[in-house]
């Protein structure tokens, strides 16, 4: 018998695709304060594997990570949007790709 350990957050079809697939798993339902601990690592697994390999993918696994913290937060897409529209009024985006280099004080 070959046991392997994850121990990571995996979509919700992913235990039903594993006994599909005629093996068996173990899995548990996180309590709020690991649960929302183990999303902001999964972002930053997606954010890495995207950088990484530059699929869209990886991207799109990013967004979806992105909709369960606003859902477990609370906030609506919506909300959401707005916050980014107000960032994006006050700061802009990243269309221009200008790079600091440095700022001088006098």
């Amino acid at each position: 018998m070959k046991v392997t350990n994850y121990n990571k957050l995996v979509r919700d079809k992913v235990p039903q695709i594993i006994k599909d697939s005629g093996k068996e798993c173990v899995c548990e339902t996180l309590p709020d304060e690991e649960y929302i601990k183990m999303l902001n690592e999964k972002l930053v697994e997606e954010a890495r594997e995207y950088t990484e390999t530059g699929d869209i993918e990886e991207l799109a696994d990013m967004g979806e990570v992105m909709h369960a913290i606003l859902d477990y937060k609370n906030t609506s897409l919506e909300e959401f949007q707005k916050v980014r529209m107000e960032k994006l009024q006050a700061h802009g985006g990243f269309k221009d790709r200008i790079l600091l280099k440095e700022v001088i004080e006098k």
